[in-house]
């Protein structure tokens, strides 16, 4: 079965108000309707998506969302995904309810090992343990729990304890997202955004640790030259054609648009033998930082890993 998502914006009202949340500048937009949104599914499923995640904002914390969930069932949606902060997910019954109502995907997002470094980031006492929670509820429900972390300055030098504690949570897959500095991220870039090469090492201890745990982990954002020896884990490569429903604009080709105005390559990189696959970093990061830290890899161009 060939696959296309469609990413769909709820709205972006939040029980977190996270440092680095790429969304925030767009609470003023509110929420969609019931009605909006069941339209958008409709629409996803004529332009041919047969995958969908409900993302925001905070998709749980609407009162419609087992209505909506259950709507992209029966339109015919192969897979359902619910992108989370997870604290609604803490509640059993809640969680219960979403996997009747039709999800088939989790994607609870955790972002410190500790409480401590998780609240400085969500802004949200007690969200730490919640979240926690929420993995282990749809654990024991047996539902496929794909978890995201954003990588900050916060978090970086302790991805290898967050990876453990992923893995000792029985996580089915993991992903390590470089923050996009945009929104939060954008206005708090200094406290926020850090340099690729000071992560790298932390990337690469965190993926070994991971690599004998049989889980499927993944690294997003983060290019091909600071992967060496570990480009199997560059999400980008398993990233399926989408679309993205926002609210006021809908963007039909959402690979195309985050290749050609999402990210930057330089004219260096087109020495590099990962130029043909690499999509290269944020363009946020290079209006800032610049590409000295990139550095082409040398040898024969690489077509696929």
């Amino acid at each position: 079965m060939k696959f296309k998502k469609l990413d769909l914006k709820v709205g972006f009202s939040c029980n977190n108000n996270c440092i680095f949340c790429a969304q925030a500048h767009k609470r003023n937009l509110g929420d969609k309707t019931t009605e909006q949104l069941k339209k958008d599914l409709e629409e996803g499923i004529i332009d041919g998506c047969n995958q969908v995640v409900f993302t925001g904002g905070e998709p749980t914390i609407r009162k419609d969302i087992f209505e909506l969930v259950k709507y992209a069932s029966d339109l015919g949606y192969h897979d359902i995904q619910i992108q989370t902060n997870g604290r609604m997910l803490s509640y059993m019954k809640f969680a219960k309810q979403m996997v009747k109502a039709g999800a088939t995907e989790f994607s609870p997002a955790l972002h410190g090992h500790t409480a401590k470094i998780h609240e400085i980031q969500t802004r949200a006492p007690g969200s730490f343990n919640q979240t926690v929670q929420a993995i282990k509820n749809l654990v024991e429900l047996d539902q496929y729990v794909l978890t995201n972390s954003v990588v900050t300055k916060f978090n970086y030098r302790y991805l290898p304890e967050l990876v453990q504690l992923l893995i000792n949570l029985d996580v089915d897959q993991l992903q390590l997202a470089f923050v996009h500095p945009c929104g939060n991220a954008g206005k708090n870039f200094d406290k926020v955004v850090p340099k690729k090469s000071d992560v790298e090492p932390f990337i690469h201890k965190a993926l070994d640790i991971g690599k004998s745990s049989g889980k499927l982990m993944m690294v997003e954002a983060f290019p091909f030259c600071f992967m060496k020896g570990y480009e199997k884990y560059c999400s980008e490569r398993f990233m399926p054609p989408g679309e993205v429903i926002d609210i006021g604009m809908a963007i039909k080709n959402f690979d195309k648009w985050r290749k050609e105005k999402g990210k930057a390559k330089s004219e260096k990189c087109k020495k590099c033998k990962y130029n043909l696959i690499c999509e290269g970093p944020w363009k946020e990061y290079i209006e800032h930082y610049g590409w000295d830290e990139f550095k082409p890899v040398p040898g024969k161009m690489v077509k696929k890993i």
